[in-house]
């Protein structure tokens, strides 16, 4: 579960296992391993790629299935906005199209 979430939010911000090991201050044979599961990262790299990719540390190890977002910074009508698009996908979920 770790590897697979490690991958996808890399993924999705766009970065290379090499620039996501600079980040850290580690190999990039180790975010490799992460990544394929052969290792797990300590606790101190399970935080610092929860803040890195701002999630919780819960939905980095599976715990929790959902993400958060941060919404600091937008304003009311943003923060509405955000809300109904999501409420819009989970409904097309609900309902997909053949």
């Amino acid at each position: 579960m770790v590897a697979a979430r490690i991958k996808l939010l890399r993924d999705q911000r766009g970065m290379t296992q090499t620039e996501l090991a600079k980040r850290l201050g580690i190999t990039r044979s180790s975010v490799n391993a992460w990544e394929m599961g052969i290792s797990v990262p300590s606790t101190q790299y399970i935080v610092e790629l929860a803040r890195l990719f701002k999630v919780s540390t819960d939905y980095l190890l599976g715990v929790a299935s959902s993400a958060t977002v941060n919404v600091s910074g937008l304003t009311e009508k943003d923060i509405q906005l955000v809300c109904a698009l999501v409420e819009h996908l989970r409904e097309k979920g609900k309902h997909p199209q053949s």
